[in-house]
C-alpha cells in the first residue's frame, strides 16, 4: 500500500511540471526581457512609461518560470505607449458629458528567439470610464492600474498563452 502511494505521488509531481495553470507556454525559453516602453502619446502622463514597463515585467515574472534579464532574452518585449486619451462618452440632456473615457494604447513588438514564427507587432488598447464630474487626477490611481492589468494580460495571452 505504501509503495502505491509513493508511485501516485511521483506521477502527480511529474504531471504538475507539465501543466501550467496560467495557460502560458514558454517552450524552450529560459529568459525574458522587457525593454523600456517610451511614452509617445500626444498627451503625456509622467511616469506612465516606467509604470507600464514594470507592470509587464511583473505579470510575466509572476505567471511564468522565466527569468528576467536586461539583455539577450529568449523572449523580448518592446514598444511604445501610443495613446493616452480622454474622450466624452455619454451626453446629458443639457449637451454636457455625463461620462468620460480614458483610453491607453500600447504598440508591442514581441520577438521569440526560440521560435521565430511566434514573433508579432500588435497594438493593445483598453479603457476606463468615469463620471464627467470627476477629474482625471482623482480617478487615475484606480484607472491606470486597471487598464494596465488588462493590456498586460492581453499581451501575455498573445505571446505565451496556448488557448
Amino acid at each position: 500500500m505504501k509503495y502505491i502511494l509513493y508511485i501516485l505521488l511521483a506521477f502527480t509531481a511529474i504531471s504538475c511540471g507539465i501543466y501550467n495553470f496560467t495557460g502560458g507556454s514558454t517552450g524552450d525559453a529560459k529568459t525574458f526581457q522587457v525593454n523600456f516602453f517610451r511614452n509617445d502619446a500626444p498627451l503625456v502622463e509622467p511616469g506612465l512609461d516606467r509604470d507600464f514597463t514594470i507592470a509587464l515585467q511583473d505579470l510575466i515574472n509572476n505567471q511564468t518560470n522565466l527569468s528576467l534579464t536586461d539583455r539577450n532574452g529568449d523572449l523580448v518585449y518592446e514598444g511604445e505607449i501610443v495613446e493616452f486619451n480622454i474622450t466624452p462618452m455619454t451626453a446629458t440632456s443639457g449637451q454636457t458629458a455625463a461620462q468620460n473615457r480614458l483610453t491607453i494604447s500600447v504598440n508591442v513588438r514581441f520577438t521569440n528567439h526560440k521560435e521565430d514564427k511566434k514573433d508579432f507587432e500588435k497594438r493593445f488598447s483598453f479603457y476606463y470610464d468615469y463620471p464627467a464630474a470627476s477629474q482625471l487626477s482623482s480617478v487615475k490611481g484606480e484607472a491606470i492600474p486597471q487598464i494596465f492589468e488588462r493590456i498586460t494580460q492581453d499581451i501575455f495571452n498573445a505571446s505565451l498563452a496556448d488557448w
